[in-house]
């Protein structure tokens, strides 16, 4: 497994990441938007699912409380924030596998999960490592499989446009600013990438998207978009 030379903290800087979980909770609608991420993917008893970029594990815990009959893994590259999740699982008491890695090239079989979340991970990538990273999504999952993503998207209002002057050229997240996650999702070979949900926030639009791999045989029709 390859593993990354580089790559973004939580929050940019090492040095911030013990203060990630405050600052989310401060800043960002994080309970009701992971809350509402966990109930669109319509996990089922048994089922095995993984959260890519886990970051600290509130998500991972949160779909382990919701769902406390699966199977529930999670993988991020940074492992001072692996340290962190594997301490507040031990605290609640949760049975989940934590695993340190890229999600460019995932340690997992094909065909592996039911279910593969991204939440505010997506926009950390370059263009080349979204749709690989897609692409692998699309790998792990089972035939029927779902993809549930929260990611900054398309600004809905004039305000959050205003902010995505300020924001969009911060890391990676012009693409997502201009709406095409669904398109390279399409792309990886998903069915049916569509927008949920959008929340405001004070660095913009967060959207919730839903993909699915096709079940059968048959190939899905691709969304078109332009991505230059």
């Amino acid at each position: 497994m390859k593993m990354a030379s580089k790559y973004i903290p939580a929050l940019h800087f090492h040095w911030l990441t013990p203060w990630y979980d405050a600052f989310m909770r401060r800043l960002y609608p994080e309970q009701a938007l992971k809350t509402a991420l966990i109930a669109q993917a319509r996990v089922q008893p048994n089922q095995r699912v993984l959260d890519l970029g886990c970051g600290t594990g509130t998500l991972m815990l949160l779909i382990k409380r919701t769902h406390p009959d699966i199977d529930v893994h999670g993988l991020d590259v940074d492992p001072q924030v692996i340290d962190i999740a594997r301490k507040k699982a031990e605290q609640a008491g949760a049975m989940i596998s934590l695993q340190q890695g890229v999600t460019t090239d995932l340690p997992y079989d094909d065909e592996t999960f039911d279910r593969v979340f991204a939440s505010l991970m997506l926009h950390h990538l370059t263009r080349e490592d979204k749709w690989q990273t897609l692409a692998e999504a699309f790998r792990v999952l089972k035939p029927g499989g779902e993809l549930h993503v929260a990611d900054f998207g398309k600004p809905q209002d004039r305000t959050m446009w205003l902010i995505s002057l300020l924001v969009r050229w911060a890391e990676e997240v012009h693409d997502n600013i201009r709406g095409l996650l669904p398109v390279f999702m399409a792309e990886a070979g998903f069915c049916a990438a569509e927008e949920i949900g959008r929340y405001r926030t004070v660095s913009g639009t967060i959207a919730l998207y839903r993909a699915r791999k096709p079940s059968g045989e048959g190939a899905c029709s691709h969304h078109s978009g332009e991505t230059s």
